[in-house]
Order: structure tokens, then C-alpha cells, then sequence
């Protein structure tokens, strides 16, 4: 892939980011998510916070979907992704696989996230102790709200997934678990409560038919991470860009709104440490 030809005050861009194979006036930073909703929705929520972010450092900004989480992290670990929207949990997959895969921002909410366990209004399952012998709907097997905490949750309260429910399965997304357990494919699932949250403000989901029974305690979950080898003062404009994000300013908050959240704050690598134990203690990761 040839280089652009760049003025001085570009070389940075140009160190920091990959051009595109046609002749083009700015380099291109590469963004994606994991799929955790819809691929219209991911789309629809990153267009204009890609365009903010295309203003603000003066680059293109692609979004690249991607089929699944793993896809992810191999495509950060290969130099072919230089930011990913991740949850806890890949990002921690990312960070053992690269050794340097860094966590910029999260929502402020982030923080202090959970998981939530649904099932339909009159079912008879109202604690976790309920689900022995039930069918349980989990999202991605790489989730972390959607998979790896209820998981622990589920093992704290000393039940095993694989021994004591009748079945549990996969549905890919959060919107898609809701509408198993709606469906009655199964009597209950474990989702994101961000994308519940939004699911029963859309109308989407009417919580009289279909209702949370248990909530996980908190943990910290998604986050924007780049590749570790970008140049250290573009990973820091990156990160003044999100968190000068204003929510005062009619069109950044819509930005926000999208992104769930009012604003954006700084995260560590630390901060994903009780995901990495939750990761071992439910045989996820060694």
C-alpha cells in the first residue's frame, strides 16, 4: 500500500494511521464494534460521532463492520482496525492477544454497568435459583454483559450453566435475546441493560409482558481502545476529542444521545481486571 505524500504539519496522521490505496488528501483512521446489536443500528449510531471525529483531527473516518467479536481483535492485533467500540470482556481478549491494546474512554456510565435477566410476566422465575432446570438465552459467547457476567453471576449463586439449566444458547445480540425470551424460544435471557433500557424507551419491548427478575452487581464494561503502536500524541487528540464531547451543545448532544450516554471519561486497563478473574473463574480464559 503506497504512502500519501503529506504536508509537515500531516506526518504525525501519517506515522499514526494507514492510507487508503487510492490517492486521497487525508489519511484514514479505521473504526469498528463489536456486533452486539443490529448492523443498521451500529451503523446508525457511529455515522455522526465519526463525522465529529473526522472535523476534530482532520482524517477520514471508515467504519468497518465486522461478522463477529473475535474478528475484532484479530483484525486490532493485525494492524487492519485502529479504533474498536469493545465491551469488557473483548477488550480484554484484545489486550492478552496484543500485549498493547489500549482503553481510552468509556461512558460515565461504564463505570458502574450491569446485566439483566429477563423473562416473560407470569412465568414463575423470579431469582436465579428459579432458572434450574429452565432455558436461559445468552447473547455472544465473547459478551460481556451478554454472556461472561451473568455466567459468573450465575456460578456465585451456585448454579453451573452446563449442569443445572436444561439448555442455554447463543442469540448474537442483546435486541435478539429480548425477543427469544418474547417469543417464549426460551424462558429466560441475560442482556446488556444499556440496550433494555433503550429497548423500553422505543417501545420496543413492553416491560408488562416482558420483565427483569435479577440485576448483577456492577462492573466495568465498554470502552473505546486503539491499536497500542499509534503514535502516542494522536491516541492523546483521540482522547481529548471524546471527552471534550458537550452535551450543552445541541449537536454533540445528539451525538451523545446516540451513544447512550452524556458524556464520555477516561479509563485504564485496571479498571478490566475483575472481568479478567470473572473470565478464569468461569473457564472462559486461563
Amino acid at each position: 500500500m503506497l504512502p500519501l505524500r503529506l504536508r509537515p504539519t500531516a506526518l504525525l496522521l501519517a506515522a499514526a494511521l494507514t492510507a487508503p490505496a487510492a490517492a486521497a488528501d487525508r489519511p484514514v483512521l479505521r473504526v469498528s464494534a463489536i456486533p452486539d446489536e443490529a448492523p443498521t443500528e451500529l451503523q446508525r449510531k457511529f455515522q455522526p460521532l465519526g463525522e465529529y471525529l473526522a472535523r476534530q483531527l482532520g482524517v477520514e473516518v471508515k467504519f468497518q463492520p465486522v461478522t463477529d467479536y473475535a474478528a475484532t481483535v484479530e483484525a486490532l492485533a493485525g494492524g487492519r482496525l485502529d479504533l474498536v467500540w469493545y465491551g469488557g470482556f473483548t477488550f480484554v481478549q484484545a489486550r492478552r492477544r496484543t500485549g498493547t491494546a489500549l482503553p481510552l474512554v468509556q461512558r460515565e456510565e461504564d463505570a458502574h454497568f450491569h446485566s439483566k435477566f429477563i423473562t416473560r410476566a407470569g412465568s414463575g422465575i423470579r431469582t436465579l435459583q428459579d432458572l434450574r432446570g429452565k432455558t436461559l438465552a445468552f447473547g455472544s459467547e465473547s459478551s460481556t454483559s451478554g454472556h461472561l457476567m451473568p455466567r459468573y453471576d450465575l456460578l456465585q449463586a451456585g448454579l453451573d450453566p452446563d449442569k443445572d439449566l436444561a439448555r442455554y444458547a447463543f442469540t448474537g445480540a442483546h435486541d435478539a435475546t429480548v425477543k427469544w425470551v418474547e417469543q417464549g424460544k426460551v424462558d429466560a435471557g441475560a442482556l446488556n441493560e444499556s440496550v433494555w433500557n433503550k429497548l423500553v424507551e422505543e417501545k420496543k419491548v413492553d416491560p408488562a409482558k416482558v420483565v427483569v427478575f435479577h440485576t448483577t452487581p456492577d462492573f466495568h464494561d465498554y470502552n473505546w481502545t486503539v491499536r497500542g503502536d499509534l503514535d502516542p500524541k494522536l491516541v492523546q487528540q483521540l482522547k481529548a476529542a471524546f471527552l471534550a464531547l458537550d452535551p450543552a451543545k445541541p449537536e454533540q448532544k445528539a451525538i451523545l444521545d446516540l451513544q447512550r450516554t452524556k458524556r464520555f471519561v477516561e479509563t485504564r486497563p485496571e479498571n478490566y481486571l475483575k472481568i479478567e478473574e470473572a473470565a478464569k473463574s468461569a473457564g472462559l480464559i486461563r
